[in-house]
């Protein structure tokens, strides 16, 4: 018998008709080595029920039915906790069971909480079996069909049935890496640093969210809460308030224990004397990364031999690097946000000749088009909506008291981003709804050939952004203009907007796949106007005729910039090419999202706004001098 049912049934004794009311806490008895796997059940059942699904099949083995697995594809050992090479795990809205073989019996036990029954007959029959007892006549049962072989596919169970799922649709919880994965893989940076740390001391508020997974909401804009993190190879402690922790986040921590699994958790305030008490301790050393470290806890850090410093921690550097599937479901959030960010173009298109619109309306306006997006948890920063001069400062947000009408005889600039729960966005569009000047249009175009030639720049892989940040400034450095902010930043994964280390400026680190950065390139007339366009971009391998290991941008925001601001004579054909692709790219990935949320008149706009522009104009200037040429041989004949 289980420890769990031992332990449950020895309750039941004792607390009598009570038990089942309180039985959440006997999750602290559990042994160190098991799992807490609450949070990740209560998600996939709330997906299940969206999909009304009545039961879900999770089996160990990946697209290519392999044995062994990369630990994107643990999607066993995530939900059950259970490591072994060999398991098939079920969940419906009341039960979770894994089936595996004798060799790994103990194994789970030790490994798997409370919310999970181990089965010993691996058979299918078995498997079916339970099913049949276990899901309402009719229901009908989950499974991804790239991670079933051709005989399993072929399984069923009357009066059940079986309906393929894609696993991105219903197992989004495996966006992240468990928190004892990432535990484990930033201990052994440590362990493979030369300088040898003994703890790594983390400061920034997204080091510690990321590193457990954890969200919250003490930072406007931004899902952080406040805490410090210190790891050392066999202890975690994490420091933050003690009175907003449920006791499902202190199961999910495994915070009941003292293994080297285990979080320790200890009061915001005692930082500093627990830090005093650490390295007071002979022969060790506390890693830090100088960017986010205060300085009173660094000068705490006494004597220097004790301390190991870099300029971010590891934990910030694994960090920027995505995995596929964070990847993935980054590009799909901007997917979605380019929706909101089309209703709102369409409707000040629409709206703003009748002269009712203003700085603050458009600013709503778009938060609520991206409030309506699925998983919105709400805007990633304060909008900035500004016409005119107040789009000359690059970074205003309006007032009451500075909001201005918007009208057709200005620029407008609009800046604003979504926090979604796979991803965080921020993009920019620059529009004008009468005509611009012929100078509006020059800069305009020259920022816009900036943000081109950065995103079609090939590079090797290593090159630091400081060193290709003059691209995006090239084409208005050549008629002397110019914009005196970055030219780029990281983003996350429900993170900041501002995600450091990865960006263009002289502290980032290197680009290497899997990265994402904004490229933003602008010019501002004093009291007259502003231009900014700023798309977010993902660092991604490409092929060169000669060498390898070389580096591009592929752009993942998907708006199509304002046609009438666009000089095309002024385009390469290179970079017209490039963006009759970008358009194409948005007629087909944003046409698709629209054609799902069934929004038939934003699908018209946004394919009247991504028409591919013709070749004809970019070529006119050198046909004029072919022709003069021709021309001046006439007359000279």
């Amino acid at each position: 018998m289980s420890f769990c049912k031992v332990f449950y049934f020895c309750f039941l004794l004792i607390s009598g008709n009570n038990a089942v009311a309180t039985f959440h806490s006997v999750l602290q008895y559990l042994p160190s080595t098991a799992v807490s796997t609450t949070l990740q059940l209560q998600e996939l059942r709330y997906q299940m029920r969206l999909m009304s699904i009545s039961a879900y099949i999770i089996p160990g083995t990946d697209a290519h039915l392999s044995e062994y697995l990369a630990p994107r594809d643990a999607r066993v050992a995530f939900m059950t906790g259970f490591t072994g090479s060999a398991g098939t795990a079920v969940v419906t809205q009341s039960k979770a069971a894994l089936w595996t073989d004798s060799r790994y019996w103990v194994q789970a036990e030790r490994q798997m909480d409370c919310n999970w029954e181990l089965e010993k007959d691996v058979s299918v029959s078995s498997l079916a079996e339970w099913l049949i007892s276990e899901v309402p006549s009719g229901g009908e049962i989950g499974f991804d069909p790239f991670l079933f072989s051709l005989s399993e596919s072929q399984f069923s169970a009357p009066p059940v049935s079986l309906v393929f799922v894609d696993a991105n649709k219903i197992m989004c919880l495996f966006a992240e890496r468990s928190w004892q994965t990432k535990v484990e893989h930033i201990r052994n940076q440590m362990r493979d640093n030369p300088y040898e740390p003994t703890a790594l001391l983390l400061s920034a508020l997204d080091e510690t969210a990321w590193l457990f997974n954890m969200r919250g909401n003490d930072i406007p804009y931004n899902p952080f809460f406040y805490s410090y993190t210190l790891l050392t190879m066999d202890e975690i402690w994490v420091f933050l308030h003690m009175n907003r922790l449920t006791d499902e986040l202190k199961a999910y921590l495994n915070s009941s224990c003292t293994g080297p699994l285990c979080v320790q958790l200890k009061n915001y305030e005692d930082v500093l004397g627990h830090l005093k008490t650490y390295v007071a301790q002979p022969g060790v050393k506390v890693w830090i990364g100088t960017e986010y470290t205060n300085y009173a806890l660094y000068e705490i850090i006494t004597p220097q031999d004790k301390l190991m410093t870099s300029s971010y921690s590891p934990v910030l550097t694994t960090k920027a690097v995505k995995d596929d599937k964070e990847q993935q479901i980054l590009r799909d959030a901007h997917v979605r946000d380019a929706v909101a960010v089309i209703q709102l173009l369409m409707w000040l298109e629409q709206a703003v000749p009748k002269g009712t619109e203003t700085e603050l309306s458009a600013a709503e306006y778009v938060n609520k088009c991206r409030s309506q997006q699925k998983d919105s948890r709400g805007p990633s920063f304060e909008t900035i909506s500004a016409s005119g001069p107040n789009a000359a400062l690059a970074h205003y947000s309006p007032t009451e008291e500075t909001n201005r009408k918007l009208t057709v005889d200005e620029m407008y600039l609009v800046d604003s981003g979504g926090q979604y729960l796979d991803g965080t966005t921020d993009i920019t569009r620059t529009v004008h709804w009468g005509t611009p000047t012929a100078m509006q249009k020059e800069a305009f175009t020259r920022v816009l050939m900036g943000n081109i030639e950065l995103s079609r720049t090939i590079f090797p892989s290593g090159t630091r952004g400081v060193n290709m940040e003059m691209l995006g400034r090239r084409a208005l450095w050549q008629v002397g203009l110019n914009y005196g902010h970055g030219t780029g930043h990281g983003v996350g994964n429900y993170f900041g907007v501002h995600e450091w280390p990865v960006g263009f400026q002289s502290n980032n680190v290197p680009f290497r796949p899997g990265m994402f950065t904004s490229i933003e390139p602008g010019y501002y007339k004093d009291n007259d106007f502003g231009i900014r366009i700023e798309d977010i971009v993902v660092i991604v391998p490409v092929n060169t005729k000669y060498g390898h290991n070389y580096l591009t941008f592929e752009t993942v925001s998907l708006v199509p910039y304002d046609r009438k601001l666009i000089d095309t004579s002024l385009l390469s054909s290179e970079q017209l090419e490039w963006l009759n692709n970008y358009y194409k790219t948005i007629r087909e990935l944003v046409g698709a999202e629209l054609d799902k949320q069934k929004l038939k008149e934003e699908k018209d706009w946004m394919l009247k706004h991504t028409e591919p522009f013709s070749s004809a104009s970019v070529c006119s200037s050198s046909l004029t001098v072919v022709a003069l040429a021709i021309a001046l041989l006439h007359n000279l004949v």
